[in-house]
């Protein structure tokens, strides 16, 4: 009988990695991750709910984060937003019959190079007439552009997934029709600049979301 070879334990080779949110979001610790190369971790997508990062308020766990990884230092991995979305159930619920649900696709440029793609949603009282419904999207892709060119992707981001984008329209397209709900159903990260410029963040405030609707 031939003898077998040692087995080697290969979870006692691997380093366990601290994986953070970026400072826009606080800089939290989100997760740790196994790994024999940190090289690996570059790339992978980390999904936490906002209520997560807040732990303020139950609903927040209908709004999903995707983190990805973006670079390792010793055994701390940085992380961008790659992109974020209502839940399915959460969306869901917003539905009422005689109502009228109102989306839109937006594509940007922010001010520091980053391509979004953002996903506006209104939901109003009662049913509305097609004008209406085109009117409403007309504000919303003027509000994303608007708003878009003038931020840097750290600050976007905070203002889709916090409430305050989603405000801004609100305000703007109130007045066409009444309304139970607008919000940024979701967000998704197109590409970075090769090199982005040094951006000051946005101070490391307490995540206090303000979803309108």
């Amino acid at each position: 009988m031939s003898k077998r070879g040692r087995v080697r334990d290969k979870w006692k080779l691997k380093s366990w990695y601290s994986v953070y949110s970026p400072p826009y979001f606080g800089s939290q610790e989100i997760a740790l991750i196994p790994a024999n190369d940190p090289s690996k971790l570059l790339g992978r997508v980390v999904e936490v709910t906002l209520y997560d990062l807040t732990r303020q308020d139950i609903q927040h766990m209908n709004i999903k984060l995707y983190f990805k990884i973006i670079k390792v230092d010793g055994l701390k991995a940085e992380t961008v937003l790659k992109g974020h979305e209502y839940s399915r159930e959460y969306l869901r619920s917003l539905v009422r019959r005689w109502s009228s649900r109102v989306d839109t696709v937006v594509n940007l440029t922010t001010k520091d190079g980053f391509k979004v793609r953002v996903f506006p949603v209104a939901f109003t009282r009662k049913r509305i007439r097609l004008s209406q419904e085109s009117a409403i999207r007309k504000i919303m892709v003027e509000v994303v552009l608007e708003r878009g060119q003038q931020l840097t992707f750290d600050q976007l981001a905070q203002e889709c997934v916090l409430g305050k984008l989603a405000s801004d329209i609100f305000h703007r397209i109130t007045k066409i029709c009444p309304l139970r709900h607008v919000g940024i159903r979701k967000t998704k990260l197109l590409s970075m600049p090769e090199q982005p410029a040094q951006q000051a963040s946005p101070p490391k405030a307490e995540v206090q979301p303000s979803l309108p609707g």
